[in-house]
């Protein structure tokens, strides 16, 4: 193989690790919570910026962290049916996948920085947190996903605590001077933890499918995610349940707080998540839910634009 052609595969398999498509997990939070801040008058960009690329940077550091960790720890086999994992399948050295964990994990500290700087010492806690977290979730002597915990991680960290998280660091930015010690009146509101919801709901349902496809080869690999401890009859529940929750947020606002009816645009993608939600009830083959990861990763991407197109309007 040529040198040319050897770079260019090398180039792919960090790519493949990198798993651009969970990117939209990493971006639907930064939407929703900039789509608030608009609302209530206290948007910010450089801070709305440096939370999304802080986000994007946890999210690669994280699928970095789950491919080494899996596949050293014998989680990741020839019977698994999801994308490539370069680790397991010898496409990159564990060496390499390990270094490019901690070296994408530095990076979102350093962007981190600046947002404590400007959210102070809560912003601070946070973002510890998410990474210790991202790096727990695989790794270490208790990882979440292994435990039954990986949903729930999801939901706090990739749904709560980053939509939170983005409304919170630009009210900061507009009300309160520069590292503020306490949590400043107006950056902590009911109105962005029940914007959070949908977030949370669908980025967990994207683990859900992951889960539930790996299922039978997570069984045998003694992975306890939560998949294989509820079963598929409660996890495809769970998948339903997630997206009723994220559906009922938009009629919250238009019923309960000062917005118009455009927040209920993101009800115009509920065909979509039906049909998405149709072969994940019926269907466990890799075959079917490879494509179905994909596209709940698109009702992500989608449901935010239309969630903070409705908040701002």
């Amino acid at each position: 193989m040529s040198d040319i052609a050897t770079e260019h595969s090398r180039r792919e398999a960090w790519l493949m690790a990198a798993r651009p498509h969970t990117l939209p997990a990493a971006a639907a939070p930064v939407i929703v919570g900039v789509g608030l801040a608009v609302h209530e008058g206290l948007f910010a960009p450089l801070p709305a910026l440096a939370a999304f690329v802080g986000a994007a940077l946890i999210q690669i550091g994280t699928n970095f962290a789950n491919d080494y960790y899996d596949a050293v720890k014998g989680v990741d086999t020839d019977e698994r049916e999801g994308f490539t994992r370069v680790t397991q399948s010898g496409l990159i050295p564990p060496a390499e996948v390990k270094r490019a964990m901690y070296a994408t994990f530095g990076l979102a500290i350093l962007v981190g920085a600046y947002l404590v700087a400007v959210g102070g010492v809560p912003i601070l806690v946070i973002g510890l947190a998410s990474v210790i977290s991202g790096i727990a979730y695989a790794g270490g002597p208790f990882p979440l996903g292994s435990h039954g915990l990986g949903d729930l991680f999801v939901f706090v960290f990739f749904g709560v605590i980053a939509v939170m998280g983005t409304f919170y660091v630009q009210a900061a930015a507009v009300v309160a001077p520069i590292f503020p010690v306490g949590v400043p009146a107006g950056t902590v509101t009911l109105a962005a933890f029940v914007a959070s919801l949908p977030v949370a709901g669908i980025s967990t349902n994207i683990l859900v499918v992951n889960n539930v496809r790996d299922l039978e080869t997570d069984r045998k690999a003694d992975k306890k995610s939560l998949a294989v401890i509820l079963g598929y009859r409660a996890s495809r529940a769970e998948f339903v349940g997630m997206l009723a929750l994220a559906y009922a947020v938009p009629f919250w606002f238009w019923l309960s707080a000062d917005h118009s009816p455009a927040v209920l645009l993101p009800l115009v993608t509920v065909p979509y998540a039906a049909r998405i939600a149709r072969t994940v009830i019926t269907d466990s083959s890799g075959e079917a839910l490879n494509p179905a990861l994909e596209q709940t990763g698109k009702l992500l991407a989608g449901y935010s634009v239309l969630f903070a197109l409705g908040l701002i309007a």
